[in-house]
């Protein structure tokens, strides 16, 4: 009687967590999901900083240097004395309110449809010349300008507008985006056409 009583409540309990678990089916995962194609991103657009101090062309005399960044791939000049900020594939050298920025990302060939997409994302951008084919080094590249500016000065509420080229290059799988920027008012035209024509994929 022991024996048929013990297995009469062990066939209870079964009974009873069979049903507690009925109606709850097991908790899977989410399935993964896929997404289009991004179209080529580049980084923001540059901005000037009002509380710099008044910005002036760069001399003809100015001496250039050579960057070489291994790990993003490439070499450009730059002039010296300018400070230089952050390091891999997001890289910019900076005196005053003059800008260059260079932006290595894996990509391939971009189009004028993507580069316009790209640059219509611009916050707070205008664009000033829309995307048009160009050579540099004898290879093809885009070149759009556009402009910004930036928040008021604290003291004299003024605004620093910044005119900034931007150069989208490519090679095997990468793809640079480069923004010259210069205040409004100061030529850099010369220098910034050596900077620009001295980068070089390694």
């Amino acid at each position: 009687m022991r024996t048929i009583a013990l297995a009469a409540s062990v066939l209870a309990f079964a009974v009873a967590v069979a049903g507690c678990g009925g109606g709850h089916p097991a908790v899977m995962p989410p399935a993964p999901t896929t997404t289009a194609a991004a179209t080529p991103n580049g980084p923001g657009a540059l901005q000037a900083e009002a509380t710099a101090a008044a910005t002036g062309d760069i001399p003809d005399n100015q001496v250039f240097l050579v960057f070489t960044n291994g790990p993003a791939g490439y070499s450009v000049k730059y002039p010296e004395g300018w400070a230089q900020r952050g390091s891999g594939d997001a890289v910019s050298f900076r005196d005053k309110n003059n800008i260059v920025r260079i932006d290595v990302r894996t990509g391939g060939a971009p189009t004028k449809a993507t580069v316009q997409q790209d640059v219509a994302r611009l916050r707070g951008a205008h664009i000033v010349s829309a995307a048009q084919v160009t050579t540099l080094t004898g290879r093809p590249a885009f070149k759009v300008v556009y402009s910004t500016e930036s928040g008021p000065n604290t003291v004299t509420g003024k605004r620093v507008k910044l005119v900034v080229d931007r150069y989208y290059l490519w090679t095997r799988g990468r793809r640079a985006v480069i923004d010259l920027g210069t205040p409004q008012g100061v030529d850099n035209v010369d220098a910034y056409r050596l900077m620009i024509e001295s980068f070089r994929w390694r």
